[in-house]
């Protein structure tokens, strides 16, 4: 198993494994049966995706409010005066350029050699019907030679909308991945595309079995069969087995 280190100037930060809040921004804990409304925790690569990496929660006492108006981004928010003495840029927000926006995050992560730190918008980005969450910026830390408090970038909204920094909501999450992307994308031969062509039907030839007991219908008649959650399952086992 991987070590992450962290080193924290401001605790209130609270990074953790990103979990998948149920009631909150991950939906209702609805059944999967005929007639629930769809959340997103009933599609397996969401649920995996959303709690691959850390989650980061804002840490004042004060609402941050992002718009544009006119073209430039507008920072509505009250931070106090700060300490002139501990170095610490105030307000620790900016803004960037015409559209975006900058954050001093009081965070220090170290990966190890081969592994750099990505930032992502929060799994929540996708779920919020208001648009609403910031929209953090990707990028990556190469942390094994970087051990300084960086910035993240974030994207403002468009006109007419507003980004909202609440206290104690997660605001970004940041993920683990090689330092470099060393692959290379080749075709598949012949042998292997009709390989997988096989499986694939297969799999499909089997979707009335593997999900007999489990394929219901939504309340907007989008239909649910579980076949992918099944065969993960499986993987997962034999994995663990193995």
């Amino acid at each position: 198993m991987q070590i992450i280190k962290y080193r924290l100037v401001d605790p209130r930060l609270k990074p953790r494994r990103t979990k998948l809040e149920m009631p909150g921004w991950g939906g209702k804990p609805e059944p999967r049966k005929d007639g629930s409304h769809e959340q997103v925790w009933h599609c397996m690569p969401f649920t995996e995706g959303a709690q691959y990496g850390i989650e980061l929660f804002y840490p004042y006492d004060t609402e941050l409010r992002v718009t544009k108006r006119d073209g430039r981004v507008v920072l509505d928010g009250d931070f106090g005066a700060g300490d002139p003495d501990n170095g610490l840029q105030w307000p620790p927000f900016r803004t960037f350029g015409e559209g975006y926006y900058t954050y001093q995050l009081l965070l220090d992560l170290h990966a190890g050699d081969h592994t750099a730190v990505r930032t992502e918008p929060h799994p929540r980005y996708y779920t919020d019907p208001n648009d609403e969450v910031p929209l953090a910026v990707p990028a990556l830390l190469r942390t094994s030679w970087w051990p300084m408090i960086s910035f993240v970038v974030f994207k403002a909204p468009p006109e007419g909308k507003t980004h909202i920094f609440r206290p104690g909501e997660p605001f970004m999450q940041m993920i683990f991945v090689p330092v470099e992307p060393e692959f290379e994308l080749v075709p598949m031969s012949e042998e292997e595309a009709a390989e997988r062509e096989v499986r694939s039907r297969r799999i499909h030839a089997s979707r009335d079995t593997l999900s007999k007991e489990t394929e219901w219908v939504s309340s907007t008649s989008t239909v649910f069969d579980g076949t992918y959650r099944h065969i993960l399952r499986a993987a997962k086992a034999k994995a663990r087995d193995s």
